[in-house]
């Protein structure tokens, strides 16, 4: 492998957005998680409600400020290391990254003070209010970047000029692009079993600690309650985006299940290790015909392998794979999780398991770790394009030298380590001392600054 400029620019892509994207998948489910709490207090009066919403928030803040600090920089990536990229495609990537900052942003920063500091200084309905606006916020910030990213997967209403840049020729076509809908559904459900799973975790540890505490165990069954809906709903979502995957990125398709040759009624290779050298896997443990069913509704399904492309046509395959596993591995361990905990909750017996305890505190990175897995698939599938099957990757980057990328990406690795490292140990203190101690500190302040949450970047690549 040949460290040049392109591939360092792709991997300082992956390292930086790989640490930001942690961060917005938490904080779009925890803002609709805290609008959830404060809407529960404001109908029962009940202290736990507003003992966890304190409490939250608190945790909610710093995440989002560990955003603002881990994702400022990718901005700045696009004109550095991906300018060719920049000048061709901008004129549709740039307006949908500016709505989102003239809707997202503007929302959420102008309610976002009221929100973690307004609690003693405005009516509890108008603060519910502030709450409920930042969680659209960060919605409404996943629908922009989902659809620049979707676009840049599978573009549609745009027209190419002489000179290779793109333009808009049907906004509805370009927001709206056929893998948008499902894509943002697929990421927003991400996010909410992202939060749920962390605060689950957190519950668990307190009651681990400290048994009988009322708040966590009314924090883990609320979470209980969303990843024992939303993980199967998951599933279900995921199943349909592969079968779109297949109709228009069919190399990402052949990539993500490892078939090579062409044929009906493709083997599902549980676990497989692929080499692009001699266009084989090297050894697999396959179900017979089941991939056929899986990717494409029948056994007898003929679905296309990666011979059917040029070898500079194919992704990476072994990543795409693995990364794939890992995502719905996790998956169906967040459907047995849940079922595990509905099933206690419903016999009063939740906050007494201990093994069950254990296995949440263990799954609570899981949904972190799936949204990684599941941004791997999605963009080295996408491989060797960067607005598929228009701009190649190796055409989009700056003309920059080997030293200069290789310097930059040591120091976003030094600085974002020491931040990453600072902040996450911060969090996990305050979800040590648990909701009674963690609310009655006033939340910090986090300021965020236009292109948050800018997964939409070109060059998410491992």
């Amino acid at each position: 492998m040949h460290f040049d400029a392109l591939l360092l620019s792709r991997l300082q892509f992956a390292f930086t957005i790989a640490f930001h994207i942690i961060f917005p998948s938490f904080s779009i489910g925890l803002a609709s998680f805290l609008a959830v709490l404060e809407g529960l207090w404001l109908a029962t009066r009940r202290e736990a409600f507003k003992t966890l919403y304190l409490f939250w928030t608190k945790v909610f803040a710093i995440s989002f400020g560990m955003g603002v600090v881990t994702g400022v920089v990718i901005s700045y990536e696009i004109g550095t290391n991906w300018s060719v990229y920049a000048a061709k495609a901008s004129p549709v990537i740039g307006p949908l990254l500016a709505f989102e900052v003239l809707t997202a942003f503007f929302l959420e920063s102008s309610f976002l003070g009221v929100m973690l500091f307004g609690w003693k200084k405005v009516g509890p309905r108008l603060h519910f209010a502030a709450t409920s606006l930042v969680a659209a916020g960060t919605l409404t910030s996943a629908f922009w970047i989902i659809s620049a990213n979707s676009w840049m997967q599978d573009p549609s209403g745009y027209v190419r000029l002489a000179d290779g840049s793109l333009r808009a020729a049907d906004w509805g076509a370009v927001i709206f692009s056929p893998t948008f809908p499902l894509r943002l559904a697929h990421m927003v459900l991400a996010a909410y079993l992202t939060t749920a799973l962390a605060v689950g975790a957190a519950s668990a540890f307190r009651l681990l600690k400290a048994p009988g505490e009322a708040e966590s165990e009314l924090a883990l069954k609320m979470a209980i309650g969303m990843f024992a809906i939303v993980a199967p709903l998951q599933l279900v979502v995921g199943d349909a985006s592969g079968k779109q995957v297949l109709r228009v990125q069919p190399a990402k398709l052949g990539a993500i299940e490892a078939f090579w040759d062409t044929k009906p009624g493709q083997a599902f290779h549980i676990v497989a290790w692929p080499d692009r050298s001699v266009a084989a896997n090297r050894w697999e443990i396959s179900v017979p015909k089941l991939g056929s069913l899986i990717t494409a509704g029948s056994v007898d399904a003929k679905v296309t392998g990666l011979k059917a492309f040029a070898p500079q046509d194919r992704p990476p395959v072994a990543v795409v794979f693995w990364a794939f596993r890992v995502m719905v591995g996790l998956g169906v361990a967040m459907i047995g999780l849940g079922a595990w905990g509905a099933v206690l909750a419903w016999r009063g017996a939740l906050a007494r398991n201990r093994w069950f305890l254990r296995g949440a505190v263990a799954m609570g990175p899981a949904g972190f770790v799936a949204v990684i897995a599941g941004w791997t698939v999605a963009e080295v599938g996408r491989q060797p394009y960067v607005v598929y099957g228009l701009l190649r990757t190796a055409e989009a980057v700056s003309p920059v030298t080997q030293g200069e990328v290789s310097a930059s990406l040591l120091a976003f690795m030094v600085v974002y380590a020491t931040i990453f490292t600072a902040g996450v140990l911060y969090i996990f203190r305050l979800m040590a001392e648990g909701p009674a101690a963690g609310a009655a500190q006033p939340p910090p302040i986090a300021v965020r600054p236009p292109g948050y949450a800018l997964a939409a970047a070109p060059e998410e690549d491992r």
